[in-house]
């Protein structure tokens, strides 16, 4: 058995992996805690930690909410009703009476079950599972343990704030919530570091028990809260200022004063040093709320950019795809697949593979009917549809990601080389010319079929509809010129606090005709490129706040009354 494969799980018992989620950015998560999870049957964790681990759970698995009192069964109850979730709706609420998680773990781990219990940050330091592992031990009920990033370890490695200075001074970790009077007294009469777990509301009064102790009241100290998320927020201060810093901050009195943070006391953990360590809340969108008017699936590469700048992406898709109208063209296409009749078949996007491999399933053909046909595709995502449907792609641009990019690459038909001359074009009914035109000047023939047609989605929830005209949202990014009528038509008009971000100048006017005032635009039709045109404007924005000595704001933050409404909630 290799060192990464779980143990059998017995026919009685199952076995249960205690794993560490990390403190809440979901890439902390280790390789070992991913494999771990793609074998669960069952997730037991906090809500806020399934939010963490559930995209790398498999389809069905059953997930156990321990912080939702329905879902444990009273002792001696038999197994607990697990809910069998699609791995992004929440769980259905289970009727049961006791709130005890060794008890949920051992009954779910019950029939050989593989179990999940998932915890945030690590087992070790975090939380207190070794009660939990102790009852699957007292049970017979075989385990193991994946280590996760301790919050005490990871926060404020985001914060800035490292915890060993060049003369490595001693590290002390203390829970404010469980700690003696000796605990304070030791940490307070040390010149180490102390790294506290406590909550906003405890801060000044943990910074007292140092002080009591024999801490300098000058002592740097920074307090971080949502660590590793983009709700992360530093505040730098002293043991004696914190309580007022807090204050100014308007961050207290709150409902939320009993939020987690981690707070580091030390020499340097100076703000001085941390202006020039802080890469996490310096991103050049950290924090933003993007509206990124496409599918999930469409929008993969792109959410995945923007979240690497720090902004907090939001899909909305703008556009259904429904069948075309008359599917005798693309019937008659399928089948000239079959027959040899094209050179070339073209797919310009993730929805024309979707269509084409259910016209094949319904003919009952597989990838096999590609067999001595060039395929081309447009974008990372068109080509890993095609991958999925078992068919490598032969040519994908270079460059562009684009019709335009495609023609850079394709090859003029040859008649010695090319036995068939004709190119198999499957698309939207609204899609340009632009690649028809350039194939037929490089003198092949294209039949270009309607595979799927666009229409107007539905609207989008009442409460993104409300951040949308309310200027919840910092940023727009709009890919075309449809983007912005079918957004403006299903959900409203952007505030004009929210930043307008176009592709390119035909959606820039189509934007400015529907009254919204354009702040970048791509340097090229590219969804990256405008991606990076935005990271670009968060930059200049912030460097600009920096030098007037401003505070940094997102956009959102400027609109009537959000300062009010953000300190209520």
């Amino acid at each position: 058995m290799s060192p990464t494969t779980l143990p059998a799980a017995g026919p009685e018992h199952g076995h249960v992996t205690f794993l560490g989620a990390g403190p809440g950015d979901p890439g902390l998560l280790t390789l070992r805690a991913v494999e771990a999870l793609s074998n669960a049957d069952v997730l037991v964790a906090e809500h806020e930690v399934l939010d963490v681990i559930r995209t790398h759970a498999r389809q069905g698995v059953s997930v156990v909410p321990t912080d939702d009192p329905s879902s444990v069964s009273p002792p001696g109850t038999g197994t607990p009703q697990l809910t069998v979730v699609d791995g992004t709706s929440t769980p259905a609420a289970v009727p049961a009476a006791a709130r005890d998680a060794a008890h949920l773990v051992m009954e779910a781990a019950r029939g050989g079950r593989r179990v999940v219990r998932a915890v945030s940050g690590d087992p070790g330091l975090d939380t207190y599972a070794a009660e939990e592992m102790l009852a699957c031990a007292a049970a017979g009920v075989p385990f193991e343990v994946v280590p996760g990033v301790a919050a005490a370890v990871g926060v404020p490695a985001y914060a800035g704030v490292p915890l060993r200075d060049p003369h490595g001074a001693d590290v002390r970790f203390v829970d404010a919530r469980t700690a003696s009077d000796r605990c304070w007294a030791e940490v307070g009469a040390s010149d180490g570091t102390v790294v506290v777990s406590t909550t906003l509301d405890a801060v000044a009064a943990a910074a007292g028990e140092l002080v009591s102790a024999g801490r300098k009241p000058d002592t740097p100290l920074s307090v971080t809260v949502a660590g590793t998320t983009t709700r992360q927020r530093t505040w730098t201060a002293t043991l004696g200022t914190i309580a007022q810093t807090l204050k100014q901050a308007k961050v207290l009195p709150s409902p939320d004063g009993g939020r987690p943070v981690i707070a580091v006391v030390g020499e340097h953990s100076a703000p001085a040093r941390r202006d020039q360590l802080s890469w996490f809340e310096s991103k050049p969108l950290f924090g933003w709320k993007v509206l990124v008017p496409r599918t999930k699936e469409q929008a993969a590469s792109l959410s995945d950019q923007l979240r690497s700048y720090g902004a907090v992406p939001h899909e909305v898709p703008t556009i259904a795809v429904e069948p075309p109208r008359t599917p005798q063209q693309m019937e008659r296409a399928v089948k000239g697949l079959v027959t040899g009749r094209y050179e070339w078949i073209a797919f310009t996007s993730v929805n024309a593979v979707k269509a084409v491999r259910e016209k094949f399933e319904e003919y009952g053909l597989d990838a096999r009917a590609f067999a001595g046909i060039k395929v081309a595709a447009v974008g990372e995502q068109t080509a890993k549809a095609l991958i999925a449907f078992g068919v490598k792609p032969d040519l994908v641009p270079s460059g562009e990601q684009s019709a335009a990019g495609l023609l850079e690459d394709w090859p003029p038909y040859d008649p010695v080389f090319d036995p068939i001359d004709r190119v198999f074009l499957p698309r939207a009914d609204i899609a340009t010319e632009t690649l028809v035109a350039g194939l037929i000047e490089l003198g092949w023939e294209v039949d270009d079929v309607t595979a799927y047609r666009t229409v107007r989605a539905s609207p989008p929830p009442a409460e993104t509809r409300e951040a949308i005209k309310g200027g919840g949202f910092d940023a727009v990014l709009f890919t075309s010129s449809s983007t912005v009528r079918n957004l403006v038509g299903i959900a409203g008009k952007p505030h004009n606090v929210t930043v307008i971000a176009c592709i390119g100048p035909a959606t820039a006017k189509t934007a400015e005709e529907h009254g919204l005032r354009v702040d970048v635009m791509a340097p090229e039709p590219s969804v990256h490129k405008l991606a990076e045109a935005l990271a670009d404007f968060g930059m200049k924005r912030r460097a600009a706040a920096l030098e007037a000595g401003d505070p940094v704001t997102r956009p959102s933050e400027r609109r009537p009354g959000a300062r009010r409404r953000r300190s209520t909630t």
